[in-house]
């Protein structure tokens, strides 16, 4: 269940057998996690950082009136909160988005691979970067795109993270959210999520029926988002 952890950072750089064996061995238990369950809250102290093994988490940040920021989205083979382990205590939280399923690797555990294995501790410390990347792109797409644009964006960047991992069919995808919990994605209303979708069928750029998102034309969805992969770091160098 490690192995798309593993591919996701072997997309960055070689890892020597040892390091897998110290990535599989990392994860002290295992967790089934139910749909709209936090895995963790804002304000909680972990002692333990999360490998999302299967299917989709994101961070959130709640307003006073209730309302929902979606501000990541976590797939398999990711860590939800790796910065846990230097932050300590969370500004946010993580929740499932479906039913999951999670690897808890304790922090004295990622302190030994830091202290002892310092190529893996960079391949994570670059798992940080990535994910500071990704926000960044979100607050630009946020701020200066428009919505149709937004959404572009944000299908060409889960159809590459969940190529990385394995989870993609030739160009089609899962992604199994709502198209209310889009809105909290991308700061849109519902009715403004229905309408750009209907947009990107109506001009051929995907078809999407039910969970499954079918790329039609990926240079021309490129073009639409102005979608520049170097934030997702995918080019295999020494670290």
């Amino acid at each position: 269940m490690i192995s798309r952890l593993i591919r996701r950072l072997e997309r960055y750089d070689v890892l020597s057998d040892e390091e897998k064996q110290v990535l599989t061995s990392a994860i002290a238990r295992f967790r089934e996690v139910a749909a709209d369950e936090d895995l963790v809250r804002e304000g909680d102290r972990p002692t333990e950082s999360i490998v999302l093994l299967d299917g989709f988490a994101a961070r959130y940040k709640l307003l006073r009136n209730g309302r929902r920021q979606i501000t990541a989205l976590h797939v398999p083979g990711d860590f939800v909160d790796l910065h846990s382990y230097i932050q300590k205590k969370m500004d946010h939280g993580v929740v499932a988005m479906t039913p999951c399923r999670i690897g808890l690797v304790p922090h004295a555990t990622l302190r030994k691979i830091t202290d002892q294995h310092l190529h893996l501790g960079r391949l994570l410390w670059l798992h940080t970067l990535i994910d500071a990347a990704t926000h960044r792109e979100w607050l630009v797409a946020m701020g200066r795109r428009p919505a149709f644009n937004q959404i572009a964006h944000l299908l060409c960047e889960l159809f590459l993270r969940l190529q990385t991992v394995g989870l993609t069919q030739d160009m089609s995808f899962e992604l199994p959210l709502t198209q209310a919990e889009l809105g909290d994605v991308l700061g849109l209303s519902t009715v403004h999520v229905n309408r750009i979708v209907q947009q990107l069928r109506a001009e051929e750029l995907v078809t999407w029926r039910g969970e499954t998102v079918t790329i039609e034309d990926w240079v021309r969805l490129q073009e639409v988002a102005e979608f520049d992969p170097t934030f997702l770091n995918l080019e295999r160098e020494p670290r």
